[in-house]
């Protein structure tokens, strides 16, 4: 009798463990780079979901050893890997409808608007239906502030300067690059600081962050400190499949922890980030160019209207309610200022 206690006994517990492992959950998360301002909020959320669910809900980060950057849309359609961060602006046809949040010149001026102008815009049922065709749920944006451009040579210092400039600039602020009769070029922000070394490209169009972190201001002569072109939209998105399945307490432990991910997001890039540009660019020698109220006007003339009218236009034959979503930001805009 004592034996069948003690094999009982035995039995039990090992049902025990096989029911703690069911319990446990790993999502892989797919990032590109290294830990940086940019992925501050997904460690943050990696941090927050483990404590809430006492480590039984962790999220491994893998910067580069999951998928490319331009392919993680691609990985979370089929299941690769559960979350992923990627830029609307890296394949705008895969995801037309937030690519509204990268038009040229739309007017904002502060991470706490690029976040909730953006977390409005991901709840529209046409962007939620349009990235529900990769199996996607948008999670939260990435609020980047408005790009600046650093390069070498001679600095445009007028709107005619950027005539035949070759330029790294993706999305909208590619095409309003163009628009300005500059060369944009597209590729992976990992390559930057080589094409710019070698002449392939003699400036780039990126936030404060990346000028740091993949060292163009190691080779940069100038900056613009307030060109202010436009920005790119980055999501953190979840295969949609992969968050049905989550248990009620896992789920609200990741959706219950966005704002507060968010919040330290801002809080750090405002703070740690940009109080490292400013003396960086001294340390550095780099020429600040500032363009006036009327030159920027000329900017704005050249490129804005224009800009959103062929959007809307091409967008509206793809299906979208274009027009919709384009004054929804414009209002946001309005209204946030």
């Amino acid at each position: 009798m004592k034996k069948n206690l003690l094999k009982t006994t035995a039995i039990c517990l090992v049902s025990l463990a096989f029911v703690g492992e069911a319990v446990a959950v790993e999502w892989n998360v797919s990032l590109w780079g290294k830990p940086r301002a940019f992925t501050a909020h997904i460690e943050k959320l990696a941090e927050l979901v483990s404590e809430k669910t006492n480590g039984e809900f962790t999220l491994n980060l893998s910067y580069g050893g999951l998928s490319k950057n331009k392919e993680n849309l691609d990985g979370i359609s089929i299941g690769a890997f559960e979350m992923a961060q990627f830029c609307a602006g890296y394949h705008a046809d895969k995801n037309p409808s937030i690519t509204v949040l990268e038009l040229p010149f739309l007017g904002v001026s502060t991470l706490e608007q690029e976040r909730e102008i953006s977390q409005a815009v991901y709840k529209h049922p046409a962007v939620v239906k349009d990235l529900a065709r990769w199996n996607a749920t948008l999670l939260m944006p990435s609020p980047l502030p408005q790009y600046n451009i650093a390069g070498v040579g001679d600095a445009p210092r007028t709107l005619a300067d950027y005539k035949g400039l070759t330029v790294r600039a993706t999305g909208g602020i590619g095409k309003a690059m163009a628009a300005l009769g500059a060369v944009p070029t597209s590729m992976s922000a990992s390559e930057v600081r080589q094409a710019l070394d070698s002449g392939v490209v003699k400036a780039v169009a990126f936030a404060p962050h990346a000028h740091m972190s993949f060292g163009t201001v190691e080779s940069a002569k100038w900056w613009t400190t307030n060109l202010n072109p436009g920005t790119v939209n980055c999501p953190v998105v979840v295969n949609t499949d992969a968050l049905n399945e989550l248990s009620e307490e896992n789920r609200q432990a990741l959706l219950g922890s966005v704002d507060e991910a968010l919040d330290y997001y801002i809080e750090s890039y405002n703070g740690k980030t940009m109080d490292a540009w400013w003396p960086l660019l001294e340390e550095k020698s780099i020429e600040k160019i500032t363009y006036s109220e009327e030159e920027l006007a000329a900017f704005r003339e050249a490129v804005a209207g224009p800009a959103a009218k062929a959007w809307i236009e091409e967008n509206n034959a793809r299906g979208l309610p274009a027009q919709e979503l384009y004054d929804l930001v414009t209002s946001l805009v309005a209204e946030t200022k």
